[in-house]
């Protein structure tokens, strides 16, 4: 099973939507809080060109926002990328 990670901010409907959906999956994830620490954020931010948050990984791949997440677990490919 490939790891989950969700860069995030506490103040974030996006972030809590996202986790959401993984919790009503039955998916793990780590949860990383960037709200803070801002050189994390701008580096992320370089590394996946993507300034917003939730950040998401299902392994080595950037997955993109809430409704890029939403769009594989509307398609059923979710669960297929992250058990692949």
């Amino acid at each position: 099973m490939k790891e989950i990670k969700i860069y995030s901010t506490t103040y974030c409907p996006y972030c809590q939507r996202a986790k959401m959906l993984l919790d009503a999956e039955g998916l793990s994830y780590t949860e990383i809080n960037v709200e803070e620490d801002a050189e994390k954020r701008a580096e992320l931010a370089e590394k996946y060109n993507w300034q917003t948050v939730p950040m998401i990984t299902i392994g080595d791949e950037f997955i993109g926002g809430f409704d890029d997440l939403a769009k594989l677990q509307a398609s059923e490919e979710l669960v297929n990328k992250v058990n692949s």
